[in-house]
């Protein structure tokens, strides 16, 4: 498990996070969402130890991760722009990577070379910014760490290299437990994949939920009712996130279970009902405006 409390970082007089406080949990996919300059970045190098916090702390498995190589052991980052020596191949750096993580599986390695299509001799400066993404991913995924921390991880791959990604990914996880932790700011992209996911805006952390639970107890009504009295009385002690009415039709975003909602619409006349699954884009929207956020025209990537 990782543990982040309070993290805080400055650059002069910028707050680029601010207070951030996270609990990860192994074992299943954290997705970190965030507007572009939310922070996602700077949150993920203070996790992996390449930045210090100015104030708060970050443990991996009880571990301090800052200037602690035990720590740094369980945890591969992937950046946005993978970082590769200069002229270097696949293979110099499955030597290099052997050489820092004792559990690197080198064969392993160059059997996803072979699925991906990827020349092992052939230097890494002439790759596409896809193959470039592809080999960091592989190199770590067959790193064997406990933690595969992943800054837009999609980004310039095509949709069946993601597909291939994400399954790649599943497999590791049924196998051996990893907890992969992605950071991106498309929604799209995470929604079928993330077990957990937070909201990261303007440096805080505005949401931190279980996916399923979120997706579980709030709903979306779509209803032309008889008499609008009824409707009162059907949602009478109802958490309403939102009500838009465009002519007969309301379209309702309520915090409460499908079955309660079922229910209570069962009991009124209604000429039109329907409860419709929300995707995590609507999720968040909802979620936001209710604490004085809106960011809907700046999520939808």
């Amino acid at each position: 498990m990782i543990e982040i409390h309070k993290l805080t970082k400055y650059f002069d007089d910028i707050t680029a996070v601010d207070h951030v406080s996270v609990t990860i949990k192994e074992g299943g996919v954290f997705g970190l969402i965030g507007t572009n300059g939310a922070g996602k970045s700077t949150v993920l190098r203070m996790l992996t130890g390449v930045l210090k916090p100015d104030e708060g702390t970050i443990a991996v498995d009880d571990m301090p991760i800052w200037d602690n190589p035990e720590a740094k052991k369980r945890i591969f980052f992937i950046a946005d722009e993978p970082y590769f020596f200069t002229s270097a191949k696949p293979v110099d750096m499955e030597k290099y990577y052997s050489s820092v993580y004792e559990s690197f599986d080198k064969d392993y390695f160059y059997s996803l070379l072979e699925k991906f299509d990827l020349d092992k001799n052939r230097k890494i400066s002439t790759f596409s910014k896809g193959m470039k993404k592809q080999l960091a991913l592989i190199l770590g995924i067959s790193a064997k760490t406990k933690y595969l921390i992943c800054d837009e991880t999609f980004d310039g791959l095509d949709p069946v290299m993601r597909q291939g990604v994400k399954s790649l990914m599943a497999k590791e996880m049924e196998e051996r437990g990893l907890t992969p932790i992605i950071a991106s700011h498309n929604l799209r992209e995470l929604e079928d994949i993330c077990d957990y996911v937070g909201l990261l805006h303007k440096g805080g952390v505005l949401l931190s939920k279980d996916l399923e639970d979120m997706k579980c107890n709030i709903q979306k009504i779509q209803c032309v009712m008889s008499r609008e009295e009824d409707l009162q009385q059907a949602l009478e002690g109802v958490d309403v996130l939102k009500d838009e009415k465009r002519g007969s039709l309301h379209t309702i975003t309520v915090r409460a279970s499908r079955e309660e909602i079922m229910a209570r619409f069962a009991t009124v006349d209604t000429i039109f009902f329907e409860a419709l699954p929300l995707s995590l884009e609507e999720i968040f929207i909802s979620e936001t405006e209710v604490v004085g956020y809106d960011i809907k025209k700046l999520i939808l990537g």
